[in-house]
């Protein structure tokens, strides 16, 4: 286990929860990332690649994918279960993946986020995530910009 934070335990992803992590992905983006992506992932030495397990029923309650090379590193996918959203599960994993970048070295984390997600948005802002940048019509279906956020400094907080 990476961390254990109530009411999930966060821990590194496997080849057996790949089923489980492309159903909720595909529930969650309209865009979704393929299997194969995935599972491509769990085989990159620079991915950081880890999922929250509802403690009730064992069940995948978020997942989120981080690459970190050099001094940076960038929060690729994160996602959390519907019915599992509002009880800090992104947040941990968000804070999982600060904490893997920390230890491997990255000085700053790059992340893009639909304009619209005002969610997500609120959660970067609350570790330290600053507007950097904006893409143009970077998401489909539906088309919507994409907000580049980066926090700088990974040491406390």
């Amino acid at each position: 286990m990476i961390a254990k934070r109530e009411p999930v335990a966060i821990g590194t992803a496997s080849e057996r929860d790949l089923a489980e992590i492309v159903e909720l992905e595909r529930a969650s983006f309209t865009d979704p990332w393929s299997a194969a992506s995935f599972a491509a992932v769990l085989k990159d030495a620079v991915a950081f690649f880890a999922v929250a397990r509802d403690g009730a029923s064992n069940s995948i309650a978020g997942y989120v994918v981080a690459w970190f090379a050099a001094d940076e590193g960038e929060i690729a996918n994160l996602a959390v279960r519907r019915p599992t959203q509002r009880r800090g599960i992104g947040a941990a994993l968000l804070d999982a993946a600060l904490d893997e970048g920390r230890r491997r070295g990255a000085a700053a984390v790059y992340l893009e986020v639909r304009d619209s997600n005002a969610a997500a948005r609120a959660l970067y802002a609350s570790r330290n995530f600053a507007e950097v940048a904006r893409r143009r019509n970077y998401y489909r279906k539906p088309e919507e910009d994409a907000i580049v956020l980066r926090r700088g400094s990974l040491g406390s907080g």
